[in-house]
């Protein structure tokens, strides 16, 4: 009788050291283990094997007596594959290098010499991690629930954003959410308050853009009475208010230059002075902030404080604007008419084709904003059951059908990628074939396949 084999779990370890690489591979002999010693051969690994586990020794060549590569590398790993658990190894001397590693999204570190039994123990623990996570997610798309509360999506971009928020929530750290208008800052600094361990404290919102500067102080640190004419009572700021909970400032990059300086003291001392008052107040306060601005190109021109920024972003979180979340539009567009349906009792129950296509191709200037008040106008406008394009106020849609057969898909999508490897390879074989983690026979017969030459 035959026994089935059963394939290994692939562990990545990435150690420029011989001796301690036999070690190592001597460790991890339940798992299939892919030694790569430098950065290149790691990316290689990581591309053809896609291993859910790596180990990582931060000083790699060609300057292994820093850890610059392997933070460049790291990066780089959680960009290729961000649900990948990487445990870095570092020396006794290097506990520093070793807590940023994890703040920047490590999952766990580990300090030489190496301990067969603790170091076997702590991979076990992220293959198990992982692979909970994994099922989760699967769990999720499977009953279409999202895991943030209110936020809806379907695309990968998304997915990662949310991902980060639930990583981050638990911490106290201050976090920055960059994005266009309408993209959804607001929602996600709720969820970050939610999530997080001041959940049943207050979450307070002040935007920096409505409030005008002459009273924007006022509202931020509050003032005592005589302050000011009208100053008729003592009333504290939106910073006191927020006392062991969230302080959201919306449009950050708005904030006047004269009130960076006294918010950015506030930052670092976490102590806040009322208008007309002498006696610091204590405050303990998560910061959250948001922005549809180029910080970077205001400090560059020096509107905005650096070291505000750099205080202000110790975490910050891109959110991608609805035209770059394949297939988010659609599936919003059917949450917002289902949500106005049920608040007026009345209205069209769907989309027609031309409609959920012009939708789907549109550039969303206005992103998730603009999508809403448009569902809610068709809403109102259609005069059928089904919403039309010219209910929308939209333009036909420009872009190409594209195929459902499965078949044609895969298809389409691997001549897209082998043509796009070959382009950032200057045609280079077989680094084409490292970038789509193939050999290069098989590079060759899909060349061959699809007529690229």
């Amino acid at each position: 009788m035959s026994v089935a084999r059963v394939s290994k779990k692939a562990l990545l370890v990435v150690e420029d050291d011989p001796g301690l690489q036999s070690q190592l591979k001597w460790c991890f002999e339940d798992y299939e283990v892919l030694m790569a010693g430098d950065r290149e051969s790691a990316l290689r690994h990581l591309r053809r094997h896609e291993p859910k586990v790596v180990t990582l020794d931060l000083g790699l060549p060609p300057d292994p007596a820093n850890a610059t590569v392997g933070f460049a590398l790291m990066e780089e790993i959680l960009t290729l594959a961000p649900d990948t658990k990487i445990i870095v190894v570092t020396g006794n001397d290097d506990r520093d290098n070793a807590v940023k590693a994890v703040a920047m999204g490590a999952y766990d570190f580990y300090q030489k010499p190496v301990d067969a039994d603790v170091l076997g123990l702590i991979v076990a623990r992220a293959f198990m991690l992982q692979e909970l996570e994994a099922e989760n997610r699967r769990l999720a798309l499977q009953a279409g629930a999202s895991p943030l509360e209110g936020v809806i999506f379907v695309s990968p971009e998304m997915a990662k954003v949310c991902r980060m928020i639930e990583r981050v929530a638990p911490t106290d750290v201050s976090v920055l959410l960059l994005g266009e208008s309408g993209t959804g800052k607001e929602l996600l600094s709720r969820a970050l308050h939610d999530l997080g361990a001041r959940s049943k404290e207050r979450f307070v919102v002040i935007n920096c853009a409505a409030i005008p500067e002459t009273l924007l102080e006022s509202e931020l640190f509050g003032y005592e009475k005589g302050a000011f004419t009208g100053a008729y009572k003592q009333t504290i700021g939106k910073i006191e208010f927020a006392d062991k909970g969230t302080l959201f400032l919306d449009e950050i990059g708005d904030l006047p230059q004269s009130l960076q300086s006294k918010l950015l003291r506030f930052l670092q001392e976490r102590t806040i002075e009322r208008l007309g008052g002498r006696e610091p107040i204590n405050v303990d306060v998560r910061i959250v902030c948001a922005t549809h601005q180029d910080l970077a190109e205001k400090i560059k021109d020096g509107s905005f404080r650096e070291d505000l920024f750099y205080r202000i972003s110790e975490i910050s979180v891109n959110i991608p604007p609805l035209r770059e979340r394949a297939g988010d539009a659609v599936v919003l567009a059917r949450a917002f008419l289902e949500k106005y349906v049920r608040k007026q009792g009345r209205g069209p129950k769907d989309f027609n084709e031309e409609a959920l296509a012009g939708i789907d191709s549109y550039h969303w200037p206005g992103n998730a904003r603009e999508l809403e008040n448009r569902v809610k106008r068709a809403a109102i406008m259609a005069e059928g059951n089904r919403i039309g394009l010219e209910d929308l106020d939209l333009p036909a849609s420009e872009r190409e059908a594209e195929p459902l057969n499965l078949r044609q898909v895969r298809e389409e999508a691997e001549r897209r990628a082998v043509k796009r490897a070959l382009v950032l390879s200057d045609d280079r074989v077989a680094q084409a074939a490292e970038l789509l983690g193939v050999s290069r026979p098989t590079l060759y017969d899909l060349m061959q396949k699809y007529g690229l030459k």
